[in-house]
């Protein structure tokens, strides 16, 4: 009765997460199977493709301008993450380890940036950045910004780092270390998982954004990402569903293959900053 019980009991945890995975993955198929089918076959009802049209990803890449969006979305998402992660350490590190007056001010107001939603101020910045910077049609605007330390960032950066016990620091500063050389030697290599949680972020963040590309970069063909350029595309091959869901799965697979590769240190980093506060 009992090994009844269990064989019962394993068949219900992995049918429900079966159903649960299915629920996740069948959409990617649907989507990779649509972008190898013919334009005839696309949206026709068949869901196997009666001949494998490779040659659908080749038109998607010679579509004018798609490289360049590429380009793009590579030098927004590198660069937005290079100096996210660069402007926001050494912040989270002193709203975590100094004690100064008005430190949790500080920390207040770092936080309450968070609730204030981008569509608020994008008016007087796009002033700023487009009649005195003369930066519009470009995506400067979107890139410089993150040298100066994002707030959610920063936030996840000071939880992980109240994770490291006192010693490490002490020891550093005994041993004759400057604020410095423990940020860099020390406390860098050891919030290494809560550093890669914060780069996925903000990779992600930077290469999905439509807004920011659509109100600093649309009047400039040249500086499109991929993901503003992927709605011009769907616009001129709106009845080719085929090539549609191909430059869709292009547009996705980077952010796929960097979270599998990356996704124990992003889960350990996401958990972790939670243990202290």
């Amino acid at each position: 009765m009992r090994t009844r019980r269990r064989v019962l009991h394993w068949i219900a945890v992995h049918t429900t997460a079966v159903a649960v995975a299915l629920f996740f993955v069948l959409p990617f198929v649907f989507v990779f199977l649509t972008s190898v089918m013919s334009d005839d076959q696309a949206m026709s009802g068949d869901l196997w493709p009666h001949e494998w049209n490779w040659s659908n990803y080749a038109d998607v890449f010679r579509t004018p301008g798609f490289l360049g969006w590429w380009r793009n979305s590579l030098l927004y998402a590198g660069l937005g993450t290079l100096f996210t992660v660069c402007s926001s350490v050494p912040v989270a590190y002193a709203l975590a380890r100094f004690r100064f007056r008005g430190r949790r001010t500080a920390l207040v107001l770092v936080i309450s940036t968070m609730m204030l939603p981008p569509q608020v101020i994008v008016i007087p910045m796009y002033l700023v950045w487009a009649q005195q910077l003369h930066l519009s049609g470009s995506l400067w605007p979107l890139i410089i910004p993150m040298a100066f330390g994002d707030a959610y960032s920063i936030f996840l950066l000071r939880q992980f780092l109240l994770t490291i016990p006192k010693e490490y620091l002490e020891s550093a500063k005994v041993d004759g270390c400057g604020e410095l050389r423990t940020l860099l030697g020390i406390v860098v290599p050891m919030a290494k998982p809560g550093i890669a949680a914060v780069a996925l972020f903000q990779f992600f963040y930077c290469w999905n954004d439509y807004f920011g590309p659509q109100i600093y970069a649309a009047q400039n063909p040249g500086a499109w990402t991929l993901s503003y350029g992927l709605e011009s595309f769907k616009s001129a091959h709106s009845v080719n569903w085929n090539l549609t869901m191909a430059a869709t799965l292009l547009v996705m697979a980077p952010v796929i293959v960097v979270f599998f590769f990356a996704q124990k240190a992003f889960v350990e980093g996401v958990t972790l900053t939670g243990v202290k506060g």
